[in-house]
């Protein structure tokens, strides 16, 4: 009898994503810069997820919702391809522009737009009880979407009821950290399997800036059994399980474009723990499918399931732990 493999559910913001740069500095107003390269394409984090899931072979759901105008329609057919339901908001589709600056880091400019209008409403009646044994659910972009965000206490509870394993990536608040938005994220990570932040998150969200203090400090609200994962970059990842702490460091790579290295991860390392990876095969698993997506540009021209191998049998021997 065929094997039922577990599936992947992502919830959380699409949108169009232009990219752009290199950029040396910033420009002063009034003037003109012209970019070596740019890309258009589906993005989000939520996006993001999905579609680097089906670059590494898998099947995944996608619960959002795009604009009701043609960028709407556009970001749509992009996903066309992948097990996504997309209702229309009454909202002009969200954009992001992102500058890739030559010191390798990025900064983003995003419309509010329909992000704003994704709610409870829009994914509640999509949601069934989990398929297959091992499915794990992962909510994404909180901050961009604050009508969703509102009800995420409820949405967290239920999901877990339908079975599903809880993951969870944040992003950055726009308005910036403070006391009412850690206690509202430590109650969202109370109900969570899998938190899977960055290294500035975790710190930011410790109120500490070391951060093997910060990572020790926001696993303290898991869970038994439960996992931290703080990203690092080009660094790797380390993760904090059950008073364990592990590490893996990631071979480099020279990129342009590192916009959704870590929804890339996040896929690689769900996928893993779906497969029954251990937490350091997972963290191997998830440096592996970041880097070999954020390596390609333009992104959209990797075909489905053409870095399949890379989640199929994840390595061992490269974590390091301490």
């Amino acid at each position: 009898m065929r094997r039922q493999l577990p599936l992947l559910t992502i919830i959380g913001d699409v949108g169009v994503d232009l990219v752009m740069g290199p950029l040396d500095g910033w420009p002063k107003i009034g003037t003109e810069s012209l970019m070596n390269q740019s890309e258009l394409r589906a993005g989000g984090s939520g996006g993001n997820t999905a579609l680097a899931a089906s670059y590494l072979g898998a099947e995944s759901r996608l619960l959002s919702a795009v604009g009701n105008d043609e960028l709407g329609s556009w970001l749509k057919e992009q996903f066309r391809p992948l097990n996504a339901s997309l209702p229309a908001c009454q909202a002009p589709t969200s954009i992001t522009v992102g500058f890739i600056h030559t010191v390798g880091e990025r900064t983003f400019f995003t419309t509010r737009g329909h992000l704003e209008k994704f709610g409870y409403e829009h994914v509640r009646p999509l949601l069934h009880p989990m398929p297959n044994a091992g499915s794990i659910a992962m909510l994404s972009g909180a901050f961009l979407t604050p009508s969703l965000r509102r009800s995420y206490p409820r949405l967290l509870d239920e999901i877990a009821a339908l079975g599903y394993e809880v993951a969870l990536d944040t992003g950055w608040p726009p308005e910036g950290w403070s006391d009412a938005s850690r206690a509202e994220v430590f109650g969202w990570i109370a109900k969570c399997d899998h938190v899977l932040l960055n290294e500035l998150e975790v710190a930011n969200l410790a109120n500490h800036a070391d951060l093997e203090v910060a990572g020790q400090r926001v696993a303290s609200w898991l869970k038994p059994g439960a996992t931290l994962v703080a990203k690092t970059g080009e660094r790797g990842a380390i993760g904090f399980q059950q008073g364990k702490r592990v590490a893996f460091e990631a071979v480099r790579v020279d990129v342009f474009d590192t916009i959704g290295a870590g929804d890339s991860f996040n896929a690689g390392y769900l996928l893993a723990r779906m497969n029954g990876a251990i937490l350091q095969e997972a963290l191997i698993a998830g440096c592996q499918a970041a880097g070999s997506i954020i390596s390609r540009f333009p992104r959209r021209q990797i075909r489905a399931g053409e870095l399949a191998g890379l989640i199929a049998s994840p390595p061992t021997t490269a974590a390091l732990s301490r």
